[in-house]
């Protein structure tokens, strides 16, 4: 992998995968493209599906590092399960050390019960106490109860264990839908933490067209996130996230 060369500002890693409402593939995609970051490297795993994408004639594998600066993006167009995504995320940690990253942001969906379809809500999880100011200083709700489990429960277990502070962002969401206003929020939500300005007509415009583009992986997420559910183990905690 690439290693960059130092910089005066911290850098920070985004994440985004496959899952409730596409979100964090919307909101990770979206933030690529209006910032013209530029890809400077790419992850493999054995196990994962032998996929390429093409987009603008160019062929693209379905996990990709981008970079601009002292922002990162590992983003993935492919959901996997949750043996995957532990690995997926120890591939995040080294690539991480190697590139003096200080700090990761993951976007996901959470499927919530008698949300407002046109007021999604946010919240945020962190996995180091130093990322609390974060969530107060950008006003994001904090995570205060639920279950994870699946894609998240792997990946955040993973970077529970490491010294690299994690913040995952959680916008409600339909489960089994490509959901556009969930994905606003969580970009506009990032955008904000990023310092970033962004035009949510315009988000609006690009979302509509990545729904009709991404029908398919939305049924690739489902069925693999139904899997997650069935095999998780039984109890009583609130279905929150995938």
């Amino acid at each position: 992998m690439q290693v960059s060369k130092k910089s005066t500002k911290e850098s920070v890693l985004l994440v985004g995968f496959p899952s409730n409402g596409l979100v964090g593939t919307f909101t990770i995609s979206y933030l690529v493209h209006h910032l013209k970051m530029k890809q400077i490297g790419e992850i493999d795993h054995p196990d994962l599906p032998p996929t390429l994408f093409v987009e603008d004639g160019e062929i693209l594998p379905p996990i990709r590092i981008y970079k601009k600066n002292n922002l990162y993006v590992i983003m993935s167009d492919l959901p996997f399960d949750p043996f995957v995504a532990y690995d997926f995320a120890q591939s995040i940690l080294e690539y991480c050390k190697k590139n003096q990253i200080k700090k990761i942001i993951i976007t996901s969906g959470m499927e919530t019960v008698n949300r407002d379809p046109k007021a999604p809500k946010i919240f945020g999880l962190v996995t180091h106490q130093s990322l609390e100011k974060l969530l107060y200083d950008c006003g994001i709700s904090k995570f205060l109860a639920g279950s994870i489990f699946g894609t998240d429960a792997a990946m955040i277990t993973a970077f529970r264990k490491s010294k690299t502070p994690a913040l995952i962002l959680y916008a409600e969401c339909h489960p089994f839908f490509p959901d556009p206003e969930a994905s606003i929020v969580a970009i506009t939500t990032l955008a904000k933490i990023l310092n970033v300005k962004v035009d949510t007509t315009d988000i609006k415009k690009k979302i509509e067209r990545l729904r009709i583009q991404h029908r398919n992986l939305m049924e690739e997420t489902i069925r693999s996130l139904q899997q997650q559910q069935q095999e998780k183990q039984p109890g009583r905690a609130p279905q929150i996230y995938r």
